[in-house]
């Protein structure tokens, strides 16, 4: 009979929930990392021992976890076995916690409608690879994608999300600029995510995100937001900008493939 695992963040900390195909009975492991922040738990879709999650807290920062064994135990990438994971004064300690923009991040627009420069402030989004259990992406607040190649050790931005001639328009809404949203296709595996991997590294002026129409199957190919070129539907990795600009356009388009 297969097997289904759900795993869970919570603002009081993460859980693995395991059950058989019927799904009328749970084991339950957790709470890890209690009384933390956890803002994402997933998975990787080519080694399911291997989980990221994002813990977060206002007051410690941000903090990459990681686990090799399915969630029985997990450790910080970037902190050498045996090393302490926290500094003196207890902050966080690790290159894996160290998520910086590229170049000079300049502004955006602030909730009254001034300037204000980008600063990160956690991880909304972990999304593995398809294809290797080390590369993993994460969107971030104020709205911008890295990646990390090391299994999470280190961070580094693909800036052409950020950087767009609109990105000083981008305006946080209730809950902040919350980050990106890093999906996968399913569908399409490894040779769209290359041509997409390709197009992010190979030209950064051009905004990284492409929106998948649900309404004609994936069939037909939509021309991605701030983009030159055609980018098929269902790309194996996008980044939606989550700020009101952003919803406003990825909206209008959204109405335009649905005609």
């Amino acid at each position: 009979m297969s097997k289904v695992r759900v795993l869970v963040g919570t603002r009081k900390g993460a859980f693995v929930l395991t059950s058989d195909g019927k799904r009328e009975r749970w084991d339950v492991s957790g709470p890890h990392f209690a009384g933390w922040e956890i803002y994402h738990v997933k998975g990787s879709p080519v080694d399911p021992n291997r989980l990221y999650a994002s813990q977060t807290s206002a007051w410690f920062g941000q903090i990459i976890q990681r686990s090799d064994d399915g969630g029985k135990t997990w450790m910080q990438p970037g902190t050498p076995a045996g090393e302490p994971t926290t500094t003196p004064d207890g902050m966080p300690k690790a290159e894996s916690n160290k998520f910086v923009y590229d170049g000079v991040p300049g502004t955006h627009q602030w909730y009254d409608g001034t300037q204000h420069p980008w600063e990160f402030k956690r991880v909304w989004h972990l999304e593995p690879s398809l294809g290797d259990p080390d590369t993993v992406y994460a969107g971030v607040e104020d709205a911008a994608l890295f990646r990390s190649t090391d299994g999470g050790k280190s961070w580094h931005e693909l800036s052409g999300l950020r950087k767009h001639d609109t990105g000083p328009k981008w305006q946080p809404g209730a809950g902040g600029m919350s980050g990106a949203n890093v999906h996968r296709d399913l569908g399409r595996g490894r040779i769209s995510y290359r041509r997409w991997r390709q197009d992010l590294e190979a030209d950064q002026s051009r905004a990284p995100f492409a929106i998948h129409s649900r309404s004609n199957g994936g069939s037909r190919p939509l021309r991605a937001p701030h983009c030159d070129a055609s980018v098929a539907a269902g790309c194996a990795v996008y980044a939606e900008a989550l700020g009101r600009d952003a919803q406003r356009r990825c909206g209008r388009i959204m109405a335009r493939s649905q005609r």
